[in-house]
């Protein structure tokens, strides 16, 4: 995106911001359940009490009710991404279209088929056990904010929008042209939904237990089990289970910790994103910029931007840098990055000049996880005792959902139609080791960039397409 701003209005608007997620910020949030007590035993066990996990446990007694189900969050429920994100829930498990198509062009039907069900049960699911979390489902809105992006929203098909159209949909001084999808995406309140699903859960049986991190998973001999040691604020802890999932993302799993498991350290890089939102707007401005809440926005460019509306009329604003740090870096410092909230600032008050004199209230990042294929990967250890998924590169609010099924059909031993899928029997290639990692994310990133800027793809890029390799958001 071009800045122009001369006002500096954008970055004004920054001061006071609080370090903290909107969707957190709340006396609303649920207090902490308390750990896990050494001796549990379950006959399934979730690690991780984000989307993934929340999901999993969900699903696993809607499917099989009476199965004893423990989940074990190492912080708080929905703490890292899933309480950190812009709150999209999208039907497309492939990272949009061009992706699915140019990597399983055999299944993409299939696959935009399973992921448009899967976000229809997303939707039927919080209607039938009542979770208020500002579900919407308007669709998407894509822009072109540069001349050469025009092209990639196909001015001959139709649902394209000229200049003058799409500002009817949203009015933005820097729209050249637009696309609307209408059924493929929802937006939400993420942390609600995330304490709705934890709810419903317990209420059909599953346990929960935050603050107890697991420090080692080996199974049981005879192959009848997996047992597991958690520290907790009160010790260690051990528990054990006939089969584990694990959701952790971004964050290592155990596995990683072994030899035999080492593949599963380098199937991701941890990147971060960054987010604004503004105080809430007036219904007289909400009103002028032609805005329907339940409808998501994102930029049609590499580094793109994503916003929406809340639903107390916040403009939430994000995305364009992500940012990886050397070595897989995950640190409480690499939250709070003046440079980047800055330039989403400036970017901002480019986009939205008629809101000058707004305040932006929060501030905040997330690390999420990226994968070669830029979407979920699936995989197994213990026999198949034990499955993870992981990868979602920001799309997990509703690829989550059926990333639960892929596992428990795995752990039940079914062959479904989402099993059979190539995307769920193969794994992608690995990222490389340090330094080649970094180096290749920080050509591959500048690549990018110019390709924003200039609308023409380098041979790095060209390459990497060749290799089926690359670096998404």
């Amino acid at each position: 995106m071009e800045t122009t701003t001369t006002t500096g209005w954008g970055r004004r608007a920054l001061q006071g911001a609080r370090p903290v997620p909107l969707w957190l910020d709340t006396p609303d949030r649920p207090a902490a359940r308390p750990p896990v007590k050494d001796g549990e035993q379950a006959d399934l066990l979730v690690v991780g009490g984000g989307f993934t996990g929340l999901w999993t446990a969900l699903r696993a007694v809607e499917r099989s009710p009476g199965t004893r189900v423990l989940l074990v969050e190492a912080d708080r429920l929905a703490e890292q991404a899933t309480g950190r994100n812009g709150g999209f829930c999208e039907a497309s498990l492939t990272h949009g279209e061009e992706n699915g198509r140019s990597r399983w062009p055999q299944e993409y039907e299939a696959l935009e088929r399973l992921g448009l069900r899967n976000l229809d049960e997303i939707e039927e699911t919080i209607a039938r056990y009542g979770i208020d979390c500002g579900f919407a489902r308007g669709g998407s809105l894509t822009v072109a904010t540069r001349p050469h992006e025009v092209a990639s929203l196909a001015p001959e098909d139709p649902g394209f929008l000229d200049a003058e159209a799409v500002r009817t949909h949203l009015d933005s001084p820097t729209y050249l042209a637009g696309r609307h999808d209408a059924r493929g995406t929802a937006v939400v309140d993420p942390a609600r939904l995330a304490w709705g699903l934890a709810e419903t859960a317990e209420r059909l049986g599953v346990r929960i237990a935050e603050r107890s991190r697991v420090t080692q998973l080996r199974q049981l001999p005879g192959g009848d089990g997996v047992t597991v040691r958690l520290q907790t604020p009160h010790g260690s802890a051990g528990v054990s289970a006939r089969q584990v999932v694990l959701a952790t993302n971004a964050f290592p799993n155990p596995l990683g910790r072994s030899w035999r498991h080492l593949r599963t350290r380098w199937e991701t890089v941890p990147v971060y994103d960054y987010v604004l939102a503004t105080e809430p707007l007036t219904a007289e401005q909400l009103a002028a910029l032609r805005w329907d809440p339940a409808v998501g926005v994102a930029d049609a460019g590499n580094q793109f931007h994503y916003y929406r509306i809340t639903p107390d009329r916040r403009i939430l604003w994000g995305g364009y840098d992500v940012v990886y740090h050397f070595g897989r870096s995950i640190r409480e410092d690499h939250l709070d990055r003046p440079q980047t909230f800055q330039r989403l600032a400036d970017h901002f008050a480019a986009t939205f000049p008629q809101l000058e004199g707004i305040r932006f209230t929060h501030r905040w990042a997330g690390v999420i996880d990226t994968s070669t294929q830029f979407c979920a990967l699936f995989g197994q250890a213990h026999g198949g005792r034990t499955v993870y998924a992981t990868g979602f590169t920001g799309l997990g609010v509703g690829a989550s959902r059926f990333a639960a099924d892929v596992m428990l059909d795995r752990l039940q031993g079914l062959d479904t139609a989402r099993t059979r899928l190539e995307m769920v029997r193969k794994r992608p290639p690995p990222f490389p080791p340090e330094p080649f990692a970094w180096l290749g994310i920080m050509i591959t990133t500048w690549a990018r960039a110019r390709e924003d800027a200039t609308g023409r793809r380098n041979l790095w890029l060209r390459t990497l397409d060749r290799l089926g390799l690359g670096f998404d958001s």
